[in-house]
């Protein structure tokens, strides 16, 4: 037999060798990541479903408070329309969408008619505000003022 061509033989068998244990690194890192991916699926379904419920039970009710049924806030959805808020709402989240820009709650009350002068009249004012911002109706800016959402 040839030894130059036995050489060469030997030679590319070791190539195959080592080109066979690379593959099947290989193959082991793909099927683990794929294991992981599977996990991660589950993981997230699972998540997805826990969201899901917790937003199905905070869905807005009414509430009692004193024996007498009160309106909640909704928290803004995609499929939720300003129709759905109490009228008050409704015409405060009007007035800041007609203003040029940011505004602050007295100017919000100067637009309703609301007698700013007086503290005891503008707090619940602001604490409806505050209250739109929490739900995702409205967004409260750094410096305190109010502007719709994007």
């Amino acid at each position: 037999m040839d030894p130059e061509l036995l050489e060469r033989i030997t030679a590319r068998r070791a190539e195959l060798d080592e080109l066979e244990e690379q593959l099947a690194k290989q193959l082991a890192e793909v099927r683990a990541e794929r294991d992981e991916l599977a996990v991660a699926e589950r993981v997230l379904e699972r998540v997805s479903e826990q969201l899901a419920d917790e937003r199905a039970s905070a869905a807005p009710m009414p509430g009692q408070v004193g024996g007498r049924s009160v309106m909640l806030i909704p928290h803004r959805e995609p499929d939720l329309v300003d129709t759905m808020l109490p009228p008050d709402y409704q015409r405060i989240l009007a007035a800041v969408r007609q203003a040029a820009g940011p505004v602050i709650a007295r100017h919000v009350g100067e637009m309703l008619g609301v007698d700013v002068s007086v503290r005891a009249k503008l707090e619940p004012l602001r604490g409806r505000l505050v209250r739109l911002v929490d739900r995702g109706w409205l967004r409260k800016l750094p410096d305190g003022r109010f502007t719709t959402r994007l």
